[in-house]
């Protein structure tokens, strides 16, 4: 072969490589800088996010959704079988107090429950929960709110009672499956076609359910259930949010598929919601009633308790049509 026939394949061999897919590698979500996000686009210091997206006319409209009164809880009972992640952990212990000693015998019992409380059983992720480095939503600070009694701000009693229109995006059901596979990735088009499907739309301030049948492994097998779980990724939860949903909620542990695909990344859509976006995350939701009776439509329900600074809250939503 001649030196410019060398020189020929050389070029064709690298062009080769350069455009070979087991070359490429795309680079790895990263949260935006501060400059480009703070402040967020409800205001500087807002504590809020997506919240904002409910008003007295919205809620109004939430109660439309409402047809025949059937209420569907979408939460588990809170007990130490659960799955949980860590060394997170729920007892109870109950306390006979005392029997008083009035002829009508009032006797009385209470109970102390050592726990997690904000980040056990079905729970909604507050903005003080997840940072990017020291940085919360709207680029508030960790080392500015944060103290031994809690945050000062962006604690979960801020978020107080949601009421919207509900929808259930059935994934597990648009693939004809009872489960999705493990660590399955949710991508645009399966949200897409599952709403299509379901003749459903989606709507600024809508409660956004993804069922992905994760939850049938609840309390029947919790080592697979904290193994990592199907859910949504990056371009499925920029989707969404481009909705301007008021949260994001699924059967699963994490609403995100975990492990994430990209090795590098650790629950990016925790950041890409609660940090970037200043949208909640509603885990471990139980929808098998939801998903059974074609419930795409309600009216959604939720209240976290009021723990002064706390990061989550466990948390009893449920649906009503």
């Amino acid at each position: 072969m001649g030196a410019d026939m060398k020189i020929v394949a050389l070029r064709a061999l690298t062009i080769a490589l350069v455009l070979s897919p087991c070359t490429i590698h795309a680079q790895a979500w990263m949260p935006p800088a501060e400059s480009s996000r703070c402040p967020s686009k409800w205001g500087a210091g807002d504590e809020r996010g997506s919240l904002n997206l409910q008003t007295p006319a919205s809620v109004a409209e939430a109660a439309k959704a409402i047809k025949t009164g059937e209420i569907i809880e979408l939460g588990y009972i809170l007990r130490s079988s659960i799955p949980m992640v860590g060394t997170r952990r729920f007892d109870i212990h109950t306390k006979r107090t005392f029997m008083n000693k009035e002829p009508n015998q009032r006797g009385s019992n209470e109970e102390v429950i050592t726990t997690e409380l904000g980040q056990v059983g079905t729970q909604l992720d507050g903005f003080a929960h997840q940072t990017h480095g020291d940085s919360f939503y709207n680029c508030i600070k960790v080392e500015d709110v944060a103290t031994r009694s809690g945050f000062t701000k962006l604690g979960v009693e801020k978020v107080g009672t949601v009421m919207a229109r509900g929808v259930l995006i059935d994934v597990a059901g648009l693939k004809g499956v009872d489960t999705l596979p493990d660590t399955y990735e949710i991508t645009v088009d399966d949200l897409q076609q599952a709403l299509l499907r379901q003749k459903t739309t989606l709507r600024s301030g809508d409660a956004v359910i993804i069922n992905t049948g994760w939850g049938r492994l609840w309390e029947k097998d919790n080592a697979r259930f904290n193994k990592g779980n199907p859910g949504i990724g990056i371009a499925a939860a920029e989707w969404l949010i481009k909705q301007n949903p008021i949260l994001l909620g699924a059967d699963c542990a994490t609403v995100e598929v975990q492990p994430n695909p990209d090795p590098k990344l650790s629950l990016p859509i925790h950041q890409l919601a609660l940090v970037v976006n200043g949208v909640h995350l509603l885990e471990n939701l139980k929808l098998d009633e939801l998903a059974s009776k074609q419930a795409y439509e309600f009216a959604f329900v939720v209240q976290p308790l009021k723990i002064q600074g706390g990061s989550g809250s466990t948390v009893a939503p449920v649906a009503i049509r």
